[in-house]
């Protein structure tokens, strides 16, 4: 091994070559390209194999960093990659969107040190990528022939990672989304020029290829009840994920021109698609020769704000109350958008949307101040009298964050417990709800979060059901008493 790692001290930290910004801002396409076998080992090389790796347990799926890290520096990047999807349903997609500035790189030991992280993100991507080319991702295969079914109400990464879980084990699995192509926002949220779709479709081919059926354009409350549901299945699992769009306040807002963040991103996936968007079409979610305002300082906005220079925006101005060094959404990813031409105004919040009831014009805006911190612990945002500034806008994009919707009444089941945030109630270990059967995980529980720990939220709801369905089949009596 020590010829082959500890590299870090002559070997610099390179990421995969990205496209220039006047080659990428008119198009969807992926802005990094692949690494080289080459460059993949040597970047690879660098890592410490430290004896405590930070990189693994700042991962919220405690991937097996290092050791995949030494097999690729030595080309065993088959290996490599059983290893790196033992414990990830979605390596690729996690290597292309995980914000590992925040995870496994920002807490590198040799980045600590001063050496610059080992490019992790990138090095799981390739192993992904060459895995799918090489044909080393195996079809999905049960183990065992199971009886009972599950019924999985959401097709996201948390239900996607649940359901091949469960399949695996043999169990029959049912998907039921609202939409008509499943991965959730994987699909329809967030923008190609961050994950290309096919790299989606390809996952979810496997997962139904191996025998779990998917029911599109199926929505629970209309389609069937969750009681339906669950007469239909021997356990459910809600992972829906949070869809409602948080609003703003402000004079204005109910405006033409104003819009929600998802709605303006499905309109634009569709597209790429080639799907009929009227309201893409009639310019409503188009921002092609508008200035666009976004408002929000989250991965989603970043999506936002990049998007809109690619439909030909005349200017993207992102707003946000806090300064960078305070921002939720990945630096990464803000430095992209800035390449791209987006300005931002940080310590900037809207006082009101101007204009007409019939398009908007523009957006008022006050600076603002960090004062002392609030009840999480961040400074808190403050006004700076007299500080009002304006821009101009003939598209406003609300991307403030998203709640939960009312599922206890949109799944006509009153009884299902949520918390007074309006996520449901699990409990905490085995994430199952109050009614008997039902489980819940991802965003739907945790509040909207990261598709990592989605991932994580599926593969640990898929134990649980599994360990629930055997304890019922060893014991008889739980299934009479009931």
């Amino acid at each position: 091994m020590a010829e082959r790692m500890l590299k870090f001290t002559t070997v610099e930290r390179r990421t995969p070559q990205k496209r220039a910004a006047e080659t990428r801002d008119r198009d969807f396409h992926e802005i990094y390209a692949d690494f080289i076998d080459e460059k993949a080992s040597e970047q690879a090389s660098r890592c410490s194999q430290c004896g405590i790796p930070f990189c693994q347990t700042h991962c919220p799926l405690h991937n097996n960093i290092p050791d995949w890290l030494r097999m690729t520096a030595a080309g065993r990047l088959q290996e490599a990659y059983d290893l790196s999807q033992a414990t990830n349903n979605m390596p690729e997609i996690c290597g292309r969107i995980c914000p590992q500035d925040r995870l496994c790189e920002g807490n590198c030991v040799i980045e600590q040190s001063g050496h610059g992280t080992v490019t992790i993100g990138s090095v799981e991507r390739y192993l992904s990528d060459k895995a799918w080319e090489a044909g080393w991702v195996k079809p999905l295969t049960p183990r065992a022939a199971r009886s009972q079914s599950i019924g999985i109400i959401g097709a996201g990464p948390a239900g996607l990672a649940a359901a091949e879980q469960l399949r695996e084990e043999g169990y029959s699995v049912t998907v039921y989304d609202r939409h008509d192509r499943a991965g959730g926002l994987l699909i329809y949220g967030i923008p190609g020029f961050k994950l290309e779709k096919d790299v989606v479709e390809r996952r979810t081919r496997r997962l139904a290829d191996g025998g779990i059926i998917f029911k599109l354009g199926f929505e629970v409350g209309r389609d069937a009840t969750l009681a339906q549901l669950r007469e239909q299945h021997d356990a459910v699992l809600i992972a829906t994920g949070v869809y409602q769009a948080r609003d703003l306040t402000v004079p204005g807002v109910g405006s033409n021109g104003v819009v929600p963040a998802l709605d303006y991103l499905i309109a634009s996936n569709r597209k790429g698609f080639g799907d009929d968007v009227p309201a893409y079409e009639s310019g409503e979610l188009n921002a092609e020769g508008k200035d666009v305002v976004v408002i929000g300082g989250g991965d989603t906005a970043m999506d936002c704000v990049r998007t809109a220079v690619r439909q030909g925006a005349s200017s993207v101005t992102c707003l946000y109350r806090r300064d960078k060094a305070n921002m939720p959404g990945s630096l990464r990813e803000v430095t992209n958008a800035e390449e791209e031409g987006v300005v931002f105004e940080w310590l900037a919040a809207p006082r009101a949307v101007t204009g007409e009831a019939a398009g908007v014009s523009g957006v008022r805006a006050a600076r603002m101040r960090l004062g002392p911190p609030d009840s999480s612990g961040r400074q808190a945002p403050e006004e700076i009298e007299g500080g009002d500034f304006e821009r101009p806008a003939g598209l406003v994009i609300k991307a403030l964050g998203f709640d939960p919707e009312d599922l206890p009444t949109a799944f006509a089941e009153p009884t299902l417990k949520t918390s007074r945030w309006g996520t449901i109630r699990a409990d905490l270990k085995t994430l199952e709800t109050n009614l008997d059967g039902v489980f819940a995980a991802g965003d739907i529980v945790r509040g909207a979060s990261l598709v990592v720990w989605a991932i994580r939220d599926g593969r640990d709801a898929a134990d649980s059901i599994h360990s629930w369905l055997q304890a019922r089949a060893a014991s008889p009596a739980l299934i009479a008493a009931e």
